[in-house]
């Protein structure tokens, strides 16, 4: 059975004509909400990535960590 074949049918839910809010199916909220942190995950590793790195030294990482 493919993805789709599973997805329900979402309620509308309608005030003054117009549409304000959904019904899901739990599963596929959560699904939504996975997709979401997963496309934020790679948004900050794109961030990440078009940084200079900086590498400190053993003992400077040791000092800062004193200080905590």
């Amino acid at each position: 059975m493919s993805d789709r074949a599973k997805v329900r049918p979402q309620e509308v839910i309608v005030r003054d004509g117009k549409p304000v809010a959904v019904i899901l199916d739990i599963d596929e909220y959560q699904e939504m909400l996975e997709r979401l942190e997963d496309a934020e995950d790679l948004r900050m590793l794109q961030e990440m990535r078009s940084k200079p790195l900086h590498f400190r030294n053993l003992d400077e990482y040791l000092e800062g960590l004193r200080y905590v």
